[in-house]
């Protein structure tokens, strides 16, 4: 019909329109209500187990190593991006309603609210109740270091330093890269994530998982950056917190972490908390914020309200990004 627009087709259909509006609210909305879906059925999982055979596959020494870590970062974050992209499309071509229904389906796979909080919440109700055996077993699934010898405080920080950094693994960068990029862009930083997650250490990964750990720095640069940010401006909206002390901790102390972005978000919360997260590893450790005060486990509680407040930023913003997106380019 004269004088009606066309739909974009192709690539453009990626990133123009504001179906993606609903497709975040309502992802976020089941993640909030429904978790996590089957370990069966979880996309995660699958990036996972194709990476553990990979890595099984590949040479852990010399060039070969390196090469090898190459290829697999790159192909698996094709891999995953390519898959998205196809069913978005596929989705879209069936119809809208299609598409709004299992492309939220699919992004919530790529993040999570509810889990981060549930574990950090386990924490501290065992801590709250004495139970340091129970504590310890809780804290594999947030760090990655030796929980069994951790006292209350440390498991306190280790939790706080946890959640504060998963802020933006968990949820804020996944949100980001949809916003910008739809679907694929969700999908691939969530392979690259789960890469570094697996093989991006040293030690054995040194030279396999150096391709993993370097593209996984260079895509959280921006999102890490912000969520610190998000993090000392949500401090002047809770109680027990300090503005001020936040961005001034995070300012100084934030490149104390061997990662380039890790320290924004913890040394921000350190500062808000006023409180000192520390992590001794002769290679990796590290002290951030000035101790006002010892470590108690309503820290963990106050981590948590952070948290929730960063992500009603954070959806906020993503939502903002993905009408400015589907105005321009429309």
């Amino acid at each position: 019909m004269a004088g009606t627009a066309a739909r974009p087709a192709g690539p453009v259909l990626m990133l123009t329109g504001t179906d993606d509006l609903a497709v975040l609210a309502l992802a976020v909305a089941l993640d909030l209500t429904l978790g996590e879906p089957p370990m069966r059925a979880h996309p995660t999982v699958w990036m996972g187990r194709i990476t553990g055979f990979l890595e099984s596959k590949a040479p852990k020494d010399g060039n070969a190593a390196l090469l090898a870590g190459v290829l697999i970062a790159l192909g698996l974050a094709c891999l995953w991006g390519a898959a998205a992209y196809f069913a978005a499309v596929g989705l879209k071509e069936v119809h809208t309603l299609a598409y709004i229904l299992v492309g939220a389906v699919l992004l919530k796979s790529t993040f999570s609210v509810r889990l981060l909080h549930r574990e950090a919440a386990l924490v501290r109700g065992h801590m709250e109740r004495g139970d340091m055996e129970r504590v310890r077993a809780r804290m594999s699934s947030l760090v990655s270091r030796d929980p069994s010898n951790l006292t209350a405080e440390q498991a306190t920080a280790a939790t706080v330093e946890s959640v504060s950094e998963n802020i933006n693994d968990s949820f804020l960068a996944p949100w980001l890269a949809f916003a910008i990029f739809g679907l694929p862009g969700a999908f691939v930083f969530r392979a690259v994530n789960t890469l570094d997650s697996m093989i991006g250490y040293r030690g054995v990964y040194e030279r396999l998982g150096k391709a993993s750990a370097r593209l996984d720095d260079l895509i959280n640069l921006a999102p890490a950056r912000l969520g610190g940010l998000l993090l000392v401006t949500a401090s002047a909206f809770l109680p027990g917190q300090r503005v001020t002390r936040a961005w001034s901790i995070m300012w100084r102390h934030h490149g104390r972490t061997s990662s380039p972005n890790a320290g924004w978000t913890m040394s921000s919360m350190a500062g808000a908390l006023g409180v000192q997260l520390e992590k001794v590893d002769p290679d990796v450790g590290y002290q951030l914020g000035e101790p006002d005060r010892p470590l108690e486990p309503q820290d963990i509680t106050r981590t948590i309200q952070s948290m929730y407040l960063v992500g009603a930023f954070g959806l906020a913003i993503a939502l903002a990004v993905i009408y400015l997106r589907g105005s321009i380019l429309l």
